[in-house]
Parts: structure tokens; C-alpha cells; sequence
């Protein structure tokens, strides 16, 4: 799948009526357990507490996506989710290095809440190249440093 990164912030959300459709069927698809709250507030409250959303774009429309928060060093990803009828093609592996492309270019590394992950979220980020940090508290991938499609 020729997949394209797209960037969701709070004013394309609130102006562009398909991007907000597209952002709340790829949420609506996640388990309810693995959200902070229901999908059109997660959305709306990530969106107005200025971050982002990355989002993997297929044929004009958004399959997947990744909340993003950008501090001074890092891109913070969290909730990856990817449209249930686009899943196991490759859309999520994709999706992460396009952002791991996106952060390079900004010159920061990618880091993942270890709260945040269940076991095979874990899996799949070692699979990518990230470790764990010394503390235990984040995965970090250096997009700069690391193999596989990063560069």
C-alpha cells in the first residue's frame, strides 16, 4: 500500500469535515480499554491540549494515525491506531517510519510512554529498532542513528 504521511493539528481537524470523519473512524475502531476516554473526546482533547495527530494516508484518506506530542527532544507518540478493514498490511510499520522521517527531519528522537503499551505494542516497537531507556519509563528510537527505512 502506497502509504503518505499526513499531519492533523487542531485547526485542520476543526475546518476539513472529511479529515475529522477519517481521525474518528480510525479511533472509533480501537478497543475502548486502549483509549483514555471515548474516541471524539480523545481526539478533541489531545487536539486542544496542542498536540497532533500523524497520520498515514491511502488514496485520500486517513487509515492511520498516532497522537503526537513534540517537546524540545522528542517526538512522544502514543495510541496508534490503524482503520480495522487496513490492518496487518503493513499500514503501522509504515505509519512509524514515516514519523521516524518527520522527526529526523526535526532533529528529534521518538519516544514511546511505557505505560501507554501492552506487551505486543512492546514487540513490535523492538521489531522497529527502539529500546528501552535505562529507567524503564519510555521506549526511544534515535530516527537519526537507527536502520530499517529511518534514515
Amino acid at each position: 500500500m502506497p502509504v503518505t504521511l499526513h499531519r492533523v493539528d487542531h485547526r485542520d481537524w476543526s475546518t476539513d469535515d472529511q479529515t475529522a470523519l477519517d481521525l474518528s473512524r480510525i479511533y472509533a475502531d480501537a478497543p475502548a480499554e486502549r483509549l483514555p476516554a471515548p474516541a471524539d473526546d480523545f481526539i478533541r482533547d489531545h487536539l486542544e491540549g496542542g498536540g497532533l495527530f500523524c497520520c498515514a494516508c491511502f488514496n485520500g484518506r486517513l487509515v492511520g494515525a498516532v497522537a503526537v506530542n513534540i517537546d524540545a527532544e522528542a517526538w512522544w507518540l502514543a495510541y496508534i491506531c490503524i482503520r480495522q478493514a487496513t490492518r496487518r498490511r503493513g499500514v503501522g510499520s509504515r505509519l512509524l517510519a514515516l514519523v521516524g522521517e518527520a522527526a529526523a527531519a526535526e532533529r528529534r528522537m521518538l519516544r514511546v510512554a511505557s505505560a501507554t503499551l501492552q506487551m505486543g505494542d512492546q514487540l513490535l516497537l523492538t521489531r522497529l529498532g527502539y529500546r528501552a531507556s535505562p529507567e524503564g519509563d519510555y521506549f526511544e528510537l534515535n530516527p537519526r542513528s537507527s536502520q530499517g527505512g529511518h534514515q
